[in-house]
């Protein structure tokens, strides 16, 4: 971008001022933007029939991903700020405090995928140790991404940005456009909990694939008292229940359904044999929810399961690392126990 201009310049000396004129050429550099592509395309049908399918099954569910509308997306950032929610600021720590040791088993300027980026903060802590050639963050939940990517984009102005509309619970495809070459796969806040054991195994095995002979760095929440735990999910203020509760509204635009959130209640449980947290909304009253083509009658203490957690021994999620096929795994915990921060080579 350039701008040709002409200016009046002057001098001042003991015979008085002199006036000239100066044609020149001033030339601004090309603002960097952040890229975005959008491979999660909204298939009403099929999200219709998906929601449809959980609502009417023998115990109603929904999938977490329902949860990240716009607002769901900053409610969560909002959760992460409590007091009870310990895994964001635990982890960070255990970053912080090890970020040397982390990143030496990282490859340096490699590509920093971000899976689940939300607002980008955690990774943008990063960037300074890690020195990515460029950024990938992939999220679901598009809108609040962008709006991430643009102010990262002018705190970083020299750093590649690229976003990522992708739905990778069901496949982690990462398109050419990420770039070729090791990649660092981060994975933070202990979302790999959301997925069973069995479909986390599968996952770790296309985040292998993803990483391209590079890493991945993630977080896994761990077992600890239930005193700890479920208080993480239903927090005094509410900020979790109104994010649980969110899902409904998220729901009856996507759906077409009637649900009234004011009959509705958000409870979080530890389940100890799944050795993992479970987030439901009980029905307050009986209701009969509808939609376009279905509808359930929800009889009062009924309930919708609305997302897993699962807590992991350190132990057991090298083991799983392990099965899908990673080496050279590391471990960094805090001095509780509460929580660990994984890397593991993918290349063999």
């Amino acid at each position: 971008m350039s701008a040709r201009q002409g200016f009046w310049l002057g001098t001042i000396s003991p015979g008085g001022l002199s006036v000239y004129a100066c044609d020149m050429t001033v030339y601004f550099p090309h603002p960097r933007t952040p890229g975005f592509i959008q491979i999660h395309r909204h298939d009403a049908a099929a999200v219709r029939a998906e929601l449809a399918a959980g609502l009417l099954g023998p115990v109603a569910c929904t999938a977490p991903k329902y949860l990240y509308d716009a607002l769901g997306s900053r409610l969560f950032a909002a959760i992460t700020e409590l007091a009870e929610y310990y895994p964001t600021r635990t982890e960070a720590a255990i970053v912080a405090r090890h970020a040397t040791e982390i990143t030496a088993t990282l490859p340096r300027e490699a590509t920093l995928v971000d899976l689940g980026a939300g607002n980008c903060e955690k990774a943008a802590r990063l960037f300074a140790p890690l020195q990515p050639e460029r950024y990938v963050a992939v999220d679901i939940s598009v809108d609040f991404l962008r709006d991430a990517l643009q102010r990262l984009q002018c705190e970083h102005p020299q750093l590649e940005l690229l976003g990522v509309g992708l739905d990778f619970s069901s496949s982690l495809t990462l398109p050419a456009d990420v770039g070729a070459g090791p990649r660092v796969v981060f994975y933070p806040g202990s979302s790999i909990g959301n997925f069973t054991p069995t479909d986390a195994l599968a996952f770790l095995r296309q985040a292998r694939d993803a990483a391209q002979g590079g890493a991945v760095l993630i977080g896994v929440d761990l077992v600890k008292p239930v005193s700890v735990l479920e208080p993480a999910y239903d927090d005094a203020l509410g900020v979790t229940a109104a994010f649980n509760r969110n899902m409904l509204l998220h729901i009856n635009r996507l759906l077409g359904s009637n649900f009234d959130i004011a009959h509705w209640r958000h409870r979080a449980r530890f389940d100890a044999g799944h050795s993992r947290i479970e987030m439901y909304l009980d029905a307050l009253q009986e209701q009969r929810v509808v939609w376009p083509g279905g509808e359930r009658l929800f009889r009062r203490g009924e309930a919708i399961h609305t997302e897993n957690s699962y807590k992991y021994s350190a132990l057991a999620f090298e083991a799983l690392l392990l099965e899908a096929g990673f080496s050279r795994i590391r471990c960094w915990t805090d001095s509780r126990n509460w929580f660990a921060v994984f890397t593991a080579q993918a290349s063999a």
